[in-house]
């Protein structure tokens, strides 16, 4: 028997390094909310809860691109959308979508929190202050931010500039993103599972509604015990699965009847992209107009819907020459272009206004 040497380190074995980073606290001092910033979140947050009771009749429409990786043209695309989300506001709750992380299946670009300079070299800390930076401006202009949250320290630096929050397909399974959820200070939308599964979305409903208590930092960066309420604010989103879409009349009556049964809000949110459009950003607007037909027939368990929108249609592939990338143009997955998006809302607002 070969003897083992007692020196062979017994933790870290594939850790390159750690690095500090920025408490949340003095992140928030670098990039304190403003009053502007303070009413535009409490506000959008009472409309979507009142929504979501059936108390308020408008949609919410949560549009945006499927990730950000440029600060100026998130900031243009907010400009744009703030003035048609102020031309809709009557019928219409008009969030944009500010998402940071990118899950992945496999490997690839996670997200400008992560790697803010497009180049492998994971600069969390500034991807941190960016993002933060930008749900400020975005606040700042009067309009209200949705994201997809990842993991459970993201949200010490930025959950208080969010409005809305999705747990995505990849995640509404896992036993950390329920616990999380629970805690959050927003209403909080679970998708489907990736195979198109319900269930794994209503159980993370009923647990998100429950106390918990699981590790996590607070505002100083310390580790600490996170000890939740439940968060009352759950609600279904549908996008679709490997069976195919999932928006169809017969599809949300099932997912109305499973809702029911489980004794949980059966006011749902169709996401338009992902398997409902069979991943091809151009069949959006056929999940989306057959909503709103869905919507005007009487079906007042469709309150919102979500969009995967840039200034630019299509998407590219990033490479290291950062020159080439073109402006306002998804790096990830494709979505629709400016001209297109605008026409969509304001369709649907004017459909929504002969609404009985």
């Amino acid at each position: 028997m070969t003897a083992v040497s007692t020196n062979q380190p017994l933790q870290d074995v594939h850790v390159r390094e750690t690095v500090p980073l920025v408490s949340p606290r003095y992140l928030k001092q670098e990039e304190t909310i403003s009053d502007a910033a303070v009413k535009t979140v409490i506000d959008a947050r009472e409309s979507i809860k009142r929504i979501l009771t059936g108390a308020e009749s408008r949609m919410i429409v949560v549009v945006g691109p499927c990730s950000i990786h440029d600060h100026v043209s998130a900031l243009e695309y907010a400009r744009r959308l703030k003035d048609v989300a102020s031309r809709v506001e009557d019928k219409i709750l008009v969030i944009m979508r500010v998402y940071f992380e990118k899950p992945r299946t496999t490997v690839g670009w996670k997200g400008l929190i992560n790697d803010p300079h497009l180049n492998d070299t994971f600069d969390i800390g500034t991807g941190l202050r960016i993002g933060r930076r930008i749900l400020l401006e975005v606040a700042n202009m009067g309009l209200p931010a949705a994201t997809e949250l990842l993991e459970p320290i993201t949200p010490q630096y930025i959950a208080d500039l969010i409005a809305l929050t999705a747990i995505g397909a990849r995640t509404t399974e896992s036993p950390t993103h329920r616990q999380m959820a629970s805690g959050l200070s927003m209403p909080v939308g679970f998708k489907n599972g990736t195979d198109g599964s319900l269930q794994v979305a209503i159980d993370a409903m009923l647990a998100a509604r429950s106390q918990h208590s699981f590790l996590g930092i607070d505002s100083d960066g310390q580790t600490c015990i996170v000890n939740t309420k439940g968060n009352p604010w759950g609600f279904l989103i549908l996008r679709g699965g490997r069976s195919g879409p999932n928006y169809s009349s017969d599809s949300l009556a099932d997912s109305l009847k499973r809702l029911g049964a489980a004794k949980l809000p059966t006011q749902m949110m169709v996401d338009c992209s992902h398997a409902n459009s069979n991943k091809d950003y151009l069949l959006q607007h056929v999940c989306w107009d057959d909503c709103i037909a869905q919507r005007l027939a009487g079906n007042r368990n469709i309150v919102g819907l979500m969009l995967e929108s840039n200034l630019n249609p299509g998407n590219q592939t990033l490479t290291h020459d950062l020159s080439a990338l073109r402006y306002g143009v998804s790096i990830t997955d494709g979505c629709i272009g400016w001209d297109e998006t605008e026409r969509l809302i304001l369709s649907a607002h004017e459909q929504l206004s002969a609404e009985k």
